[in-house]
């Protein structure tokens, strides 16, 4: 049985899409040091994601947009990606096995895992991926708006960028629907 393993990365920061990965990596594969991507160094995960790529069955990324996010909610967006992981395999799997409890759109075989980055091997390595992916499109995002220091905390509703918010606004990349982002934008109409 080909079972591919779906997580998402980004639900909790203030800006910036939601990332989802799905990932096969086959019964006999050689990808070591899986674990829940949130107990992984930052460095530690770049070199597994790495591995997973080049190890893996298949894998995929699937995104929605912060516009999404605000348009449809972060949970319907998370599992949109999810769904746009998952369709982006190149290799059909017969089981979706999914961290959480709310299962993507898919025809395909689906079970929810709670904790399954904690126990599913597929879903340790699509959570790893898409932390990966996510932390590297916020990075980049950095250069654009350094002031908000989304190279260090990634989106998150940190306290200095909670203060480069009051003091620089909100940018496009900003999520209007998250309480902080949306006081603020409510205080300035």
């Amino acid at each position: 049985m080909i079972e591919a393993g779906v997580d998402e990365a980004g639900r909790g920061p203030i800006a910036g899409p939601v990332f989802a990965a799905a990932v096969i990596l086959g019964e006999k594969h050689s990808v070591s040091d899986l674990d829940d991507s949130k107990k992984i160094s930052e460095k530690r995960r770049e070199i597994i994601a790495e591995d997973i790529k080049v190890n893996a069955i298949s894998w995929s990324i699937g995104m929605s947009s912060v516009k999404e996010v605000d348009e449809i909610n972060i949970l319907r967006a998370s599992l949109l990606a999810m769904s746009r992981a998952i369709d982006s395999l190149d290799v059909i799997p017969d089981l979706i096995s999914v961290d959480g409890q709310f299962s993507p759109e898919t025809d395909l075989k689906v079970r929810t895992i709670i904790k399954g980055d904690q126990s599913n091997e597929n879903i340790m390595a699509a959570s790893i991926l898409a932390k990966v992916y996510r932390d590297n499109y916020m990075k980049k995002l950095d250069n654009s708006f350094p002031e908000y220091g989304f190279k260090q905390n990634k989106g998150y509703p940190t306290k200095m960028h909670l203060e480069a918010l009051e003091s620089y606004g909100i940018t496009l990349e900003h999520r209007l629907s998250f309480r902080p982002v949306k006081n603020i934008h409510e205080s300035t109409r």
